[in-house]
């Protein structure tokens, strides 16, 4: 905690452990940190960051909530949620964390990240600490990996225990748009609105996660599989097989009952092992697109999109 805040003091970026996913942590309002995070992780300049905060009376420092957002934050914070609302004029928030939106994206989160704020008293700029488009870090051990050359100080947590990013939703005239989805399923968000969620393209990028390609391994991917093909990596799911499993590079099964909370938390370290096994395509069986399965799907459509555009 002490060097972790003597960093980012400094304007230095931290590797941090929250509930959802392991956070590349610079201070929001410090440019010079903010850019840091950019720089390590190669992200591209037009797509926002998230701010995370200690409390609601920071978040309200930055943030213009309505009603809706003000009740959801109340029912999910702090946890794996992140509320798209308007940036309060003179709330000393650096432009490149909003990507130079008038909007932030806010989220609070529990355990380590939470009390590192509150003691450091500004908020933290926190995307996901992965090289941008690759794998989100789920261990301490796969930030060192793939980010131990570029940055200060890993702060290792152990393992995530929801292994999934934030899901992100904005309030637009009463009525709440999914961005993102992630660890809340929308299904307990839209219990609290009393209403479904708005789905669906939006004009642009809102927030983080919202590039096409997105998450992805070296290996290509291949979703849906039913059978496998020579020299394909599994990633499997629950007790039914693809046809010619075994002969499979490697194989690994995001949760042998087909848990789905299970599967989200093994995603990202399952990827990154079939990835290591030097197969140059990875086959995904069938999942459900029910609860966290929305998520899930998510995660591996972007993982699996063409690669051909010069941002990513």
């Amino acid at each position: 905690m002490d060097a972790a805040l003597a960093l980012l003091g400094a304007g230095e970026v931290v590797a941090i452990p929250t509930e959802t996913v392991y956070g590349l942590a610079g201070d929001a309002t410090n440019g010079e940190a903010v850019a840091r995070i950019f720089e390590a992780k190669g992200r591209p300049r037009f797509n926002p960051l998230i701010a995370h905060v200690a409390d609601m009376a920071m978040a309200e420092r930055i943030g213009v909530f309505d009603p809706l957002s003000r009740k959801l934050a109340e029912k999910f914070w702090p946890g794996p949620l992140t509320l798209v609302v308007p940036l309060r004029p003179g709330a000393g928030i650096h432009p490149l964390v909003t990507a130079g939106l008038d909007t932030i994206a806010l989220r609070m989160p529990k355990g380590f990240g939470g009390t590192l704020i509150a003691r450091l008293g500004r908020p933290l700029a926190a995307p996901s600490a992965n090289s941008s488009g690759k794998i989100s870090s789920t261990s301490g051990e796969a930030v060192a990996n793939d980010l131990g050359a570029r940055i200060p100080l890993v702060v290792d947590g152990g393992a995530t225990p929801v292994g999934l990013e934030s899901t992100i939703v904005k309030v637009e005239d009463g009525k709440v748009r999914l961005l993102r989805p992630g660890g809340v399923p929308a299904g307990d968000i839209e219990a609290v609105c009393a209403a479904p969620l708005l789905r669906g393209m939006t004009a642009g990028v809102e927030a983080p996660g919202m590039l096409a390609s997105h998450y992805a391994p070296g290996a290509q991917m291949r979703l849906n599989a039913e059978s496998v093909w020579a020299g394909e990596a599994l990633l499997g799911f629950g007790p039914r097989r693809a046809e010619g499993w075994q002969q499979a590079r490697a194989f690994l099964n995001l949760s042998d009952r087909g848990d789905l909370r299970e599967a989200a938390t093994n995603l990202f370290a399952h990827l990154q092992s079939l990835d290591r096994s030097g197969a140059a395509l990875i086959a995904v069986e069938p999942i459900p697109s029910d609860e966290l399965g929305e998520a899930i799907n998510d995660r591996l459509a972007r993982a699996a999109a063409p690669r051909d555009n010069p941002h990513i």
